[in-house]
């Protein structure tokens, strides 16, 4: 996936960049419009891993979420002279990846997802995205810490699709509930609803785990 990125993107690397490297979205975005060759790979490195790891969570699939970013890609290369620099980068990309994980869920004949059991059973109504430290001075911290992260993952893919989209945003991504309105096209009281409802629903699934 990274080779196709990097060519749309044209020559990238050339050299250590720490200038261009420093710079927000913004200034990237008029940069590559500009004609900077090396400005959209910023772009990708910047948020593939984080498009990755949304699309792989609400669409349970991995190798395909590996294709749908890529394409979520391609999309933001054609159309970014488009794109309204007065709002933020990183909620065009993610509203553009969401669409297609949607296209990917209501295309499928049947859902793949494998179902899981997950974690935690509170929840605040501003907490930080979701941590995977295990506090505790346990000795198999590291397989905790794994089983942890397995264990959210596979409760995130029990959850509806419309519930999993914000909650991976909100929980995990660490959106605002604006952005998650502008990403899926609801509004506030629509997030806030389904949100509540996903923590519900993720509490529920978890507590067996953690008891």
């Amino acid at each position: 996936m990274r080779a196709v990125l990097k060519q749309i993107a044209g020559t990238l690397r050339v050299g250590q960049r720490p200038p261009l490297e420093e710079l927000d979205d913004a200034q990237i975005v008029r940069q590559h419009l500009a004609g900077d060759p090396q400005a959209f790979g910023i772009l990708v490195d910047r948020y593939q891993t984080r498009l990755l790891n949304f699309v792989h969570r609400t669409i349970g699939d991995r190798e395909r979420a590996e294709d749908l970013v890529q394409e979520a890609f391609i999309r933001v290369f054609r159309h970014l002279h488009r794109f309204d620099q007065t709002k933020k980068f990183s909620t065009w990309a993610y509203t553009i990846a969401s669409n297609l994980a949607k296209n990917e869920l209501r295309n499928r004949s049947r859902n793949p997802l494998v179902l899981f059991q997950a974690m935690r059973d509170t929840w605040d109504s501003d907490h930080r995205p979701l941590q995977f430290e295990d506090p505790g001075p346990q000795p198999d911290a590291e397989y905790r810490r794994r089983y942890l992260r397995e264990s959210v993952d596979a409760c995130v893919a029990r959850l509806p699709a419309h519930h999993r989209e914000v909650f991976v945003l909100r929980e995990i991504e660490g959106r605002s509930y604006q952005e998650i309105a502008e990403i899926t096209g609801c509004n506030l009281g629509t997030v806030k609803s389904r949100l509540n409802r996903a923590r519900t629903s993720f509490a529920e699934l978890m507590a067996p785990l953690v008891d």
